[in-house]
């Protein structure tokens, strides 16, 4: 008898028990990255200024429980609100399955393993910063939250469909378009929610 498919291959989303909405969450950290929005052609920007209750090793909350408390406008997902964001990176499992397709190798719930995610260069350990030292989110703009690492299985490769990837900027390292053009570039900061720490 054959092994029954895992509940993210069986149940859509909306139909997920709490926790296993909850164990979708690969623990990368990139959704509690700042984003930012260029005023001109509403282009999403990641940066690599972390959330001040992200743990930027263990890539977790500080305190999930109570994360609103701490910050307001961190945004909780659900599934009725997944087709209309545009600023989930396109490795997030929460997208991938929303857009038809499958988890990646390296997610835990695949791979069995915790730092998997860390190991295949899919967390912000040891690439972001902080929002209580970061300075101006301008200066912080980067594109590896947007992209695929090299080499990783884009999910649906070997499944249905791949992830449509969030529109991702091609400017000077460090530099948004708009800065470049001497504009003021940005606006909307986007958070969202992380699993916690530990």
């Amino acid at each position: 008898m054959s092994d029954p498919l895992p509940f993210w291959k069986r149940k859509s989303l909306s139909a997920m028990s709490r926790a296993e909405w909850e164990a979708l969450c690969d623990g990368c950290g990139r959704c509690c990255l700042h984003k930012i929005r260029d005023e001109d052609t509403e282009e999403i920007h990641f940066t690599n200024v972390a959330c001040r209750m992200l743990d930027t090793q263990g890539c977790g909350c500080r305190d999930y429980a109570n994360r609103r408390d701490h910050v307001p406008d961190c945004v909780q997902l659900k599934p009725r609100m997944l087709a209309a964001l545009d600023w989930l990176p396109p490795t997030c499992a929460y997208h991938i399955l929303a857009r038809g397709g499958d988890l990646p190798d390296w997610h835990p719930l695949v791979s069995g393993d915790p730092e998997s995610v860390h190991r295949a260069g899919i967390s912000v350990r040891g690439r972001a910063i902080s929002e209580r030292e970061a300075g101006a989110l301008e200066d912080h703009v980067v594109t590896w939250p947007g992209r695929w690492p090299p080499g990783s299985r884009k999910a649906g490769q070997a499944t249905r469909a791949a992830a449509a990837p969030v529109a991702a900027p091609t400017p000077a390292p460090g530099v948004a378009p708009a800065a470049a053009a001497g504009k003021p570039p940005m606006k909307t900061i986007v958070k969202t929610k992380q699993r916690k720490a530990g």
